[in-house]
């Protein structure tokens, strides 16, 4: 799981409220996060691999310059698959090796490798699950631009720079001053641990607060330019903009099923540390609250991997394609609504996400505004319901 708790635990100094939670039942909490963090990972990478009848893999577009939005869900995945194999890595350890943990909670230890081990396990989840923050909320930003402007790919590089370079500098800023002036005697107080719990939950509030908001604006915007389109709203287009809703209504329902749980453990545990004695009786039930929660972030927090990959682009199957050769010969073809479906391809098998090659050369030869509505919508649409409004620029299956 990805909780500043676990790098606080690496302090051997560390709070009692955090203490209480890592400590208790270290070898069933550290089974369940690498149960979890496996499936995740497995599931997520079959999801992502090329499946036989006509599965495509996102990120493999015939096309030079694909909309930038298809990278940025492969990167989330690739970032959110990097969070769980690090999980999976430390929890193997704790297993393996348990007086690890108990090197760990020794104030008075000398060994290194213990707390190098720790804290360079919890960099690498934090790093990578933050990424997959910053990206989730570029892709937001994305759609959005892509409905508003016509952005295209040229952006992608902006969003390689603010995701990978926040991330890192937060992640560093937030480990070196919970770790001041060293790991083996951290510097005591809630206020000396208040940046890094700052600089962890900044973009997950971000993509909690802020991507609503553009998923909003961008389907009302989505919805305007359908019904520009004729001047009519269409049944068709009707049932188009609900599949948008549907989308990023699914991909903030997996947020926030895997990432709400963190923040009303770190409520609990906040509300403990300002005790004077957290054994108290009268907190007995926020103990049990906060042990809870902590079991549930355990489990929820790795399952983002899995779970995103339904939210983007459905279940899959697992008929994977173990043939190098026919991949090799498998060729996409661009999909004309205009043209009658051919070779026996059912357009409306599986849930598909279509992509445009790229917005700014097609808005560049379009000649009338309509196109540049269909050029938008393509970026965000279903498969199906694209073929339905008669969009009559070409579109490309992302799987």
């Amino acid at each position: 799981m990805a909780s500043p708790r676990l790098e606080t635990f690496c302090c051997p100094n560390r709070d009692p409220a955090t203490d209480f939670v890592v400590t208790f039942q270290p070898v069933l909490f550290g089974a369940l996060t690498l149960g979890s963090a496996a499936f995740s990972a497995i599931s997520a990478i079959i999801q992502m691999l090329p499946k036989r009848k006509g599965y495509r893999r996102l990120g493999q577009s015939p096309l030079p310059r694909p909309a930038s939005s298809s990278r940025i869900l492969f990167i989330i995945s690739i970032c959110d698959i990097l969070g769980c194999a690090g999980i999976i890595f430390r929890s193997s350890v704790w297993l393996g090796v348990p007086n690890i943990i108990e090197e760990i909670s020794v104030a008075n230890n000398t060994e290194v490798w213990p707390e190098v081990f720790c804290v360079g396990s919890a960099m690498w989840i934090q790093l990578f699950f933050s990424a997959s923050f910053w990206w989730t909320f570029c892709y937001a930003v994305d759609v959005f631009l892509v409905v508003k402007t016509s952005a295209g790919i040229s952006t992608i590089i902006l969003y390689h720079m603010i995701t990978w370079g926040l991330a890192a500098l937060l992640c560093i800023e937030g480990v070196a001053m919970l770790y001041y002036p060293s790991i083996s005697d951290c510097e005591q107080g809630l206020q000396h641990a208040v940046p890094h719990y700052v600089t962890t939950y900044a973009p997950m509030l971000l993509v909690l607060i802020v991507n609503p908001v553009f998923f909003s604006r961008t389907t009302s915007a989505v919805t305007s330019l359908l019904k520009g389109r004729q001047g009519i709203y269409t049944e068709n287009e009707r049932r188009l903009a609900n599949e948008i809703k549907m989308r990023f209504f699914k991909i903030m329902l997996v947020f926030f099923i895997c990432w709400v749980p963190n923040i009303i453990n770190e409520c609990l545990l906040f509300y403990l540390e300002m005790q004077s004695d957290i054994n108290d009786n009268t907190f007995r039930n926020i103990r049990n609250a906060a042990l809870i929660t902590w079991f549930i972030m355990g489990i929820l927090n790795p399952m983002q991997a899995f779970l995103n990959t339904l939210a983007f682009h459905g279940w899959t199957g697992c008929h994977i394609d173990f043939s190098l050769q026919r991949r090799r010969e498998l060729t996409w073809d661009s999909v004309s609504t205009s043209v009658p479906n051919t070779a026996g391809h059912n357009p409306l098998s599986g849930t598909t996400l279509l992509y445009q090659s790229h917005v700014q050369d097609v808005k560049r030869n379009m000649v009338s505004n309509g196109q540049h509505q269909s050029d938008a919508i393509s970026v965000l649409s279903e498969g199906n319901w694209a073929q339905s409004v008669g969009s009559s620029s070409p579109v490309y299956q992302g799987w």
